[in-house]
């Protein structure tokens, strides 16, 4: 520990903004070139540093970024996850939001937070250990990847062509938190079709409209039946994020005289390991069937979405005593001086990540643990820097940890 600590104290600050501030200027909007091209730069400078480095496919012209700090042998094997592709910026930004501007708090710039940062600590901890001549028995890999905001469609498919290892760290953003459960997250549409008069005879009527106005709130108080425990319970979470009013299916909006007879409502919901889809679907129903009964003549109807392809987030979950976890408290702790807050903590426990891919598909066990969070996808997105410089000196501990410092 003393070695890699010291090493810790040691990184190079100014060179971590600068890898970092440059993956920033990258423009690598889910699904574009400068998604690929962030990609490729990726796998450049691995390559660079001494890695065994290559693009590996993903779909269409998709590209995952994979590299391989090989170990002497005999230690455990750790793998770094991390998504490169981005939101697209919204309105509200007052500094470049691919410039990379670094301040005397903060770097700022669209993904800095999710998740570029992670990311960057990862590689500059590597690149720390191999600028310090320092071996590790057990192999390092680097899995820089796409399409997670498709629902994880890069890491599903590192998984399957075989990129795999003893234990892994998802980098999504925490604040260094150490995220031993995360929810899976699903999609519904539910559908309300009332009785439509005009108006003038609005008494008659079962208006769409107002009954979805009385759903939304038991909705969002909704958590599912089937959870095994207050932590599980803890990370269900149901959310309306559009709905849509008017006369008929065809939403008929140039008739406003008419009491609405047909209302679609989409949203998102989140379960714990363990809990399904399908108990799910059973409490929506009750809820859905009070509804009917308070508004007699509304008929509901509620569908969960399938996605497409391996659009589908599984939900995530490790001990809190298993290695990987105790390995990161105890790299934390020598940094900061404190406990390292760990469990289903929220918000981050309401993230669909990665690590259920990796959990799920690739039988892994692992821990998310990020720089980021607070200033997560909003306008001026940025991280501290005091947070992302403590992440890579945990991340490096960690290392010569797990795949132990020769």
């Amino acid at each position: 520990m003393t070695d890699a600590l010291s090493l810790a104290r040691a990184i190079d600050e100014q060179a971590c903004l600068g890898t970092l501030s440059e993956m920033v200027r990258y423009k690598s909007h889910s699904g574009t070139e400068g998604e690929r091209a962030l990609a490729e730069r990726m796998v450049e400078i691995m390559s660079e540093m001494g890695l065994d480095a290559h693009l590996q496919p993903v779909e269409d012209d998709r590209v995952n970024a994979i590299g391989v700090w090989r170990g002497t042998g005999g230690g455990k094997s750790l793998l770094f996850n991390g998504h490169l592709d981005t939101n697209p910026v919204s309105e509200g930004w007052t500094v470049d939001p691919w410039g990379g501007l670094v301040d005397d708090r903060f770097i700022y710039g669209i993904g800095v937070s999710n998740m570029k940062a992670g990311d960057a600590a990862s590689l500059c901890a590597v690149r720390t250990l191999m600028e310090g001549g320092k071996r590790l028995k057990g192999d390092v890999i680097l899995t820089y990847v796409v399409g997670e905001l498709q629902g994880g469609v890069g890491t599903y498919a590192a998984v399957k062509a075989g990129t795999r290892a003893d234990y892994f760290i998802n980098s999504e953003p925490t604040d260094l938190q150490a995220l031993t459960m995360h929810a899976e997250a699903f999609m519904f549409t539910i559908e309300l079709t009332g009785i439509t008069r005009h108006m003038s005879k609005r008494e008659e009527a079962v208006d769409a409209i107002r009954a979805a106005c009385d759903l939304v709130p038991r909705l969002t108080e909704l958590t599912f039946s089937d959870a095994p425990s207050d932590e599980h319970r803890g990370i269900n979470r149901v959310h309306v994020g559009t709905i849509r009013g008017a006369l008929g299916q065809g939403f008929e909006e140039w008739r406003p005289p008419q009491v609405a007879d047909f209302v679609r409502m989409t949203g998102s919901g989140r379960i714990g390991p363990g809990q399904t889809q399908e108990n799910a679907l059973r409490d929506f129903r009750a809820v859905l069937d009070t509804l009917e009964r308070d508004w007699p003549g509304l008929k509901a109807e509620i569908r969960i979405e399938s996605p497409s392809g391996n659009a589908h987030m599984p939900a995530f979950e490790v001990a809190r005593d298993a290695r990987i976890v105790t390995a990161l408290n105890v790299a934390y702790e020598a940094i900061r001086g404190e406990p390292q807050p760990t469990g289903a903590i929220t918000p981050p426990g309401y993230y669909g990540t990665d690590a259920g891919h990796l959990f799920v598909h690739g039988g892994m066990e692992g821990v998310v643990c990020g720089p980021g969070g607070r200033y997560n996808t909003m306008p001026d997105e940025r991280v501290d820097i005091p947070d992302y410089l403590d992440m890579v000196r945990i991340y490096l501990i960690t290392m010569c940890d797990i795949c132990e410092l020769q």
